[in-house]
């Protein structure tokens, strides 16, 4: 009954119904508790970086640092140039790096990302928010919300359906209206009627809407023009008091336009793509008067019916009609398209994956992004708009934060109610404990900031000996991070959306320490999170990566312009010991050799070869050792360390 009562209506072949460090400062980590000094590593990182040494992990370290700091201008620079030197990392990265585009509007670009990211793990939400979804029941909970819809006062034992604002009007159609009736479903034929909005918000006194728009036919879902001068309207092939049908017998719809003079709608006439072998319906205007969508079955379409645009040109006078192309449109049933003050794309569809019958979807920014040709992102909006039964007609005021739809659904006055709602208030919760990363120890005195998408500051807390942090009353469906902030410990933020339906978040933030006790005796390498100085086998030059690594050593040593260093240089097993003692000799004072060129006092500096004798792991090379080891393995051996003889 549900969908062929709607076919009924109106016509039989054509159905009717989307940094480390706070922003602008460089704390210099010179402060000296006891014997111990300190080393701010992302100071050194950008130091080296703009050097010209850059490795992977150096760029994902950096390019981290201005992303959690929401500075994704620089954080999509270094992305950048990490994704140039390797693409083949953990795909955060990739989601990282669209964040910091789409900040920057380059969206284009972002979009490719998201699609890499997507591909990479299919398994993440926010791939499969960007792409299209089978696991459509859950996205339809996930997207439903908590609020009441009401049956209207103005419905009837009528079809009531396909309703717009007008002034202080809202204009709908119903079959209440008398006079010859339908053979269909033996229900009066439609008309077009208004009901005044009250000062409590409710609707009543229904009238006719006018009557020269009204005919002994079917007329039903206006839109008007921004100026209110102009309305289009859905109407049975009956014009000029001639009742036309197509080759096969069916009277198909139409569109027609009129014009406001001295208060009344005049000059009724057919727009010019209209065809007595197709079906054209249910028009909506966009919020600049430039645009018209609207339902047809005409040549092109890809289902039953799909949705279309047409430009309304200055003179008012309309362009040519498109297909809004399969995106939006799909062999089954694409209708009552509607269009917010938002640029959002609202329509009804049986096509894709939905509760039952016509569902409601949304294209989120649909006239932004095709204006851009980004993707189109498909969303049913769930329930309570959407039911097992038909819903559709779907209309929103964002101004006045009021909606209305129609449905069939069980517990309705007549064959098709209006429903109402407001938009529901829906504030969220954001909460958690702050800790150390290394000690899982609450850092009491740590600050938690919450800051909008843009980086406005909403409100902060100092965590106490609890640990936790709470932010209240937030915004559901909106992009919110928080910046936690603690003495010596690399600033972290967390940036989140806050989803459709009111629930507590939480985010229990673990910050590292941004500054490294060093003191006599402390091995550089570890501190500064240097891997390894490697060499390839039997050779001691100087690899572009182990250069990479020697730029953070040489950029302390350049901070503390009396420390000492001594260089140990190891090797693996393989090869006679006495070649091997060589072969490091030669690889410490290569290293020496390199920082010295690069203006280290070469008194500061003293450099040993230990060949294989202080081996890492088992991979010794005598019978009693492992001798099985791998390639990686042996690497290891090959090593140099730092050493601070002297601070």
């Amino acid at each position: 009954m549900k969908t062929k009562r709607i076919l009924s209506i109106l016509a039989l072949s054509f159905i009717v119904t989307i940094s480390y460090a706070q922003k602008g400062k460089v704390r210099q980590a010179k402060k000296e508790y006891d014997n111990l000094a300190y080393v701010k590593t992302s100071e050194i990182l950008l130091e080296v970086a703009n050097n010209g040494y850059k490795s992977v992990d150096l760029l994902q370290k950096l390019a981290n640092s201005f992303y959690f700091n929401n500075q994704m201008k620089e954080a999509a620079q270094w992305y950048g140039e990490l994704m140039a030197m390797s693409e083949d990392m953990d795909p955060e990265y990739y989601f990282r790096y669209a964040q910091a585009l789409k900040s920057i509007e380059n969206y284009t670009e972002s979009d490719k990302w998201m699609r890499k990211f997507y591909e990479a793990d299919r398994s993440d939400l926010r791939g499969r928010a960007f792409a299209s979804t089978v696991d459509y029941l859950s996205m339809i909970e996930e997207a439903s919300r908590d609020f009441e819809v009401v049956n209207m006062d103005i419905n009837t034992e009528f079809s009531d359906f396909g309703t717009t604002q007008y002034q202080n009007q809202l204009v709908f159609a119903s079959a209440r209206g008398g006079g010859k009736k339908y053979m269909w479903n033996e229900q009066p034929f439609l008309d077009l009627f208004s009901a005044d909005k009250q000062e409590d918000g409710s609707y009543s006194n229904v009238t006719a809407f006018n009557d020269q728009v009204n005919t002994k036919f079917h007329e039903s879902t206006v839109s008007f023009t921004p100026d209110d001068q102009v309305m289009y309207f859905t109407r049975n092939n009956y014009y000029n008091k001639k009742y036309k049908k197509s080759e096969d017998g069916t009277n198909r719809l139409k569109i027609f336009k009129a014009t406001l003079e001295d208060e009344e709608w005049t000059n009724i006439e057919s727009v010019h793509f209209n065809s007595d072998e197709y079906s054209v319906a249910h028009p909506t205007i966009n919020l600049k008067g430039t645009k018209m969508y609207f339902a047809s079955d005409m040549t092109g379409t890809l289902g039953k019916s799909d949705i279309f645009e047409v430009d309304i040109n200055p003179d008012g006078t309309l362009g040519e009609p498109v297909n809004l192309g399969p995106s939006v449109n799909t062999e089954g049933h694409e209708t009552f398209p509607f269009v917010n003050s938002e640029g959002d794309l609202f329509f009804s569809s049986n096509g894709f994956s939905g509760l039952g019958g016509l569902d409601v979807f949304v294209i989120r920014e649909f006239e932004k992004r095709r204006e851009l040709n980004q993707q189109l992102i498909l969303e049913n909006i769930g329930r309570p708009i959407n039911s097992p039964m038909d819903d559709f007609g779907y209309y929103e005021n964002v101004a006045t934060e009021e909606g209305f739809f129609t449905s069939n659904r069980d517990g309705g006055k007549g064959d098709d109610d209006i429903y109402s709602f407001k938009f529901p208030e829906c504030e969220q919760v954001v909460e958690g404990i702050v800790r150390d990363e290394e000690t899982d120890e609450i850092i009491v005195g740590a600050k938690v900031t919450l800051l909008d998408a843009e980086g406005v500051v909403l409100n902060s807390q100092i965590i106490s000996a609890d640990g936790t942090y709470k932010f209240e009353k937030l915004e559901c469906e909106k992009e919110y991070l928080i910046r936690i902030e603690a003495e010596d410990y690399e600033t972290v933020e967390e940036r989140f959306t806050t989803p459709k339906k009111k629930q507590d978040l939480v985010i229990n933030p673990k910050l590292e320490k941004d500054v490294k006790g060093i003191t006599e005796g402390t091995d550089l390498a570890q501190t500064l999170g240097i891997p390894i100085i490697y060499f390839d086998y039997d050779k001691y030059d100087i690899r572009y990566d182990a250069e990479v690594e020697l730029q953070k050593v040489l950029a302390v040593m350049n901070q503390y312009p009396n420390m000492i260093v001594d260089i140990k240089s190891h090797t693996d097993c393989r090869g006679k010991a006495d070649y091997n003692a060589k072969l490091s000799e030669n690889r410490a004072q290569a290293t020496r050799n390199y920082l010295i060129s690069k203006g280290i006092d070469a008194s500061r500096l003293t450099a040993k070869g230990y060949g294989e004798s202080q081996l890492v792991n088992d991979c010794g090379c005598e019978p009693t050792n492992n001798s099985d080891c791998t390639e990686e393995q042996h690497q290891l051996n090959r090593r140099s360390e730092f050493i601070i003889v002297k601070m």
